[in-house]
C-alpha cells in the first residue's frame, strides 16, 4: 500500500482505461446515471497526473439516493446500487466531510486506482469539475502550471496526500472562476 504522491507523465491509455470503466458503471448505475464524465488530471492531455482515474456520475435528486438512517452514512447509495457498483469493484468510501457527493474507490486505500465520485447532475460540482478539465484542455498556459505545480508540490507533500490536495485548491479554485467569467462573456457575445 503506498500512500506517496507521485506524478506521472500523461499516458494515452487513461482515456481508454476511462472508456472501459464508464460502461460498466453506466450498467451498474443504469437507473439513475444521466450523465458520466471523466475527470481530473488524467482527463487532460498533457497533463502530469497521480495514475487514478477520476469517474464523474451525474444524478437527478442527490437526495433519493441518501440512506434513510443518515447516521450510519451520509449519502450512501441505496444498498442495490451499492451492490451493483461493489460488484464491479468500487467500494463505497464514507467521507462525511464532503455531503454534496457520494464517494467510491477501486483498489487499496492509498493505492486506489479509479475514484468515482457521484454528484447532482449540473450542480455546481459538476460545473465546476467540468470548467476546470475544460479551460485546462482550451488554455496550454494554465495546463502547464498546473502541471508544474503538481510536480512541486507533489516533492513537497511526498508523504502527505491531503497536504497536496490541499495546496492545489487555491489553483483550481482560481481557474475555475475565470472559467465562469470566460463562459459569462461567451454568453454575452452571443446574446
Amino acid at each position: 500500500m503506498s500512500s506517496q504522491v507521485e506524478i506521472s507523465g500523461y499516458d494515452p491509455q487513461w482515456a481508454e482505461e476511462y472508456m472501459r470503466e464508464q460502461r460498466k458503471i453506466v450498467e451498474a448505475l443504469r437507473d439513475v446515471c444521466v450523465g458520466i464524465e471523466h475527470i481530473g488530471s488524467t482527463s487532460v492531455p498533457n497533463l502530469g497526473a497521480k495514475p487514478i482515474i477520476d469517474i464523474m456520475v451525474g444524478v437527478e435528486e442527490l437526495a433519493s439516493l441518501q440512506s434513510e438512517h443518515r447516521e450510519d452514512a451520509l449519502l450512501s447509495l441505496q444498498s442495490e446500487h451499492r451492490e451493483r457498483l461493489q460488484g464491479i469493484q468500487y467500494e463505497y468510501v464514507h467521507k462525511p466531510d464532503f455531503p454534496e457527493r457520494a464517494f467510491f474507490r477501486r483498489g487499496e486505500w492509498g493505492a486506489g486506482t479509479h475514484h468515482l465520485h457521484i454528484y447532482k447532475y449540473k450542480g455546481e460540482h459538476w460545473e465546476n469539475h467540468l470548467l476546470f478539465r475544460d479551460y485546462l484542455k482550451a488554455h496550454p498556459d494554465s495546463l502547464r502550471a498546473y502541471d508544474t505545480l503538481k510536480k512541486d508540490l507533489a516533492y513537497q507533500f511526498k508523504y502527505d496526500r491531503a497536504a497536496y490536495t490541499e495546496a492545489k485548491g487555491p489553483f483550481i479554485r482560481q481557474v475555475v472562476e475565470r472559467a465562469k467569467l470566460e463562459r459569462y462573456r461567451q454568453g454575452q457575445m452571443n446574446s
